[in-house]
């Protein structure tokens, strides 16, 4: 009896304190996926070799004269090594992506025949290696030509180009590539780039902000329309000359915050409506409903495109599952906005709420909410009939420093915890299917440069060979993937780290 009685304690203070004692591997559905991911620009380097032109990265960086990733992890060169840590660390899957400028560098046109060979190369190399290939074919490096030709993805003529180069990567790559995201974090691509200028192509028109053309009222709707056309082109490329021979799938990906409300007032719930309406129901209205949310048509008018009857039927349904990124959780108040404000609008007076990060967003500190996690899942699942899901990024970045990130315990704490997350939301119906860590490596961050890193595998990017080596969370996500229950939970991660210590010493 006492014996019971201990473990009905034990069982209510976890139950009390909210926290779960972390799943196992063998603990999620059959088939789930778990994997690690890059992208092209931000660890192959070789910018300028064997025929590879510049994308809108390279332009936007060497412009202003900020680091870049010219070399970043050399991966060009040591896709052979990296996939024998990947091998080591007992990876179901690794997501990338393909640098448009690489494999048909003038955006149209003739194929590369050296870019080409390198990703035939690196996809033989996992696939030889048992580890499945997931494909973004856009992570926010369109060629510069395009964007010197047309305007890039204000225009629609990219629309036909992007559906040509997707169709050479599925003629090229789809006897061996089963899982090809379209667009990588859309929303926040498309307000990076065409709202706040702080990313390529740098075009705002909001006041403060540093940029010499665009059109922050109208050009993010602009781009985000012809970001879902084109990926929907793409996808009935598949459908109608692919799927049959190939049996893959094609998704989209979103940024996805896990909102809350600052307070319990009815505004403040409202405008946590809102918000999601804006972040997800943007891209995923079109996507499962064929269209916008009527808060956005309302608020937006006439700045927002409207889908042709053929258009929306052709969006509708067009992505085999969704890509979620996620990585924080944020407050919500709602902000009442001044007429000499509104009279400028942007997607942020649009959207009329005010975000407060959880964590030291400024100081790149994520706050280890787990809950943000389940609550995206969720909604995902309840609003937009539980489409199949697959996280395709998920991490925490620490301060880029090769003496202390080896120990990286937060990072782990922080994998710990969202991997339960996930459990959690699929054994409360949602479809998620798979789970990718950012970032494989330490790779060059599109926003912070080499100041924060998010790997399991720390690159020194002073060393002219970027030796790799194997961060406390690399062992931990390894001995997770291979069923070794031995470092979960606290008392086992002080076990690793003691082991990693002596090991290194």
């Amino acid at each position: 009896m006492e014996l019971i009685l201990s473990l009905l304690t034990i069982f209510l203070l976890l139950a009390l304190s909210g926290r779960c004692i972390c799943c196992g591997r063998s603990d999620f559905p059959e088939g789930f996926v778990f994997g690690a991911a890059t992208s092209a620009y931000q660890w192959e380097g070789a910018f300028d070799e064997d025929g590879r032109k510049p994308s809108v990265w390279d332009t936007f960086l060497h412009s202003r004269n900020l680091s870049n990733g010219d070399i970043a992890c050399d991966g060009y060169h040591k896709y052979k090594e990296d996939v024998q840590f990947m091998v080591e660390t007992g990876l179901d899957a690794f997501r990338f992506s393909i640098s448009w400028s690489r494999l048909i560098p003038n955006g149209r046109g003739p194929v590369n025949p050296k870019g080409l060979q390198f990703y035939k190369n690196f996809i033989q190399e996992l696939v030889s290696h048992g580890i499945e290939p997931h494909v973004t074919l856009f992570h926010y490096d369109h060629p510069q030509v395009i964007e010197d030709d047309y305007g890039g993805w204000i225009n629609r003529r990219i629309i036909e180009d992007f559906t040509a180069y997707a169709d050479v990567c599925f003629r090229e790559f789809g006897h061996h590539v089963k899982f090809w995201t379209t667009i990588n974090e859309a929303n926040v691509y498309t307000i990076g780039g065409y709202n706040d200028g702080i990313t390529p192509p740098g075009r705002c028109s909001s006041p403060g902000r540093n940029c010499s053309w665009g059109n922050s009222s109208t050009e993010p709707y602009i781009v985000g329309h012809n970001l879902l056309l084109a990926h929907s082109s793409v996808s009935r490329l598949y459908k109608q000359k692919y799927k049959d021979k190939q049996g893959g799938s094609v998704g989209f990906s979103l940024f996805a915050l896990g909102f809350t409300p600052f307070t319990s007032s009815k505004d403040d719930d409202t405008a946590t409506q809102r918000a999601k309406d804006f972040y997800l129901g943007w891209m995923l209205g079109p996507l499962i409903f064929g269209d916008y949310p009527d808060e956005m048509k309302r608020t937006v008018g006439s700045r927002l495109p409207v889908f042709s009857k053929e258009e929306s039927e052709q969006v509708k349904g067009s992505s085999d599952f969704i890509g979620i990124i996620h990585y924080l959780a944020a407050s919500v108040t709602n902000i009442k906005l001044k007429p000499s404000i509104s009279g400028n609008p942007d997607f942020y007076s649009d959207m009329g709420v005010s975000m407060t990060y959880l964590g030291n967003f400024s100081a790149f500190e994520y706050a280890v909410a787990p809950w943000a996690m389940e609550s995206v899942l969720e909604y995902v699942k309840q609003s937009y009939g539980n489409p199949p899901i697959y996280i395709l990024e998920n991490g925490t970045p620490l301060k880029q420093d090769l003496q202390l990130q080896q120990k990286d315990t937060p990072r782990i704490e922080y994998l710990h915890a969202y991997i339960d997350a996930v459990l959690k939301s699929i054994r409360n119906g949602s479809d998620t299917r798979g789970y990718f860590v950012w970032s494989f490596m330490d790779l060059y961050e599109l926003v912070k440069g080499y100041e924060f890193s998010f790997g399991l595998y720390s690159v020194n990017f002073s060393d002219p060979h970027r030796k790799r080596s194997a961060k406390l969370s690399a062992h931990w996500y390894s001995a997770f993937l291979k069923g070794n229950t031995t470092f979960l939970g606290s008392q086992g991660i002080l076990q690793l780290q003691r082991n990693f210590s002596s090991s290194a010493s």
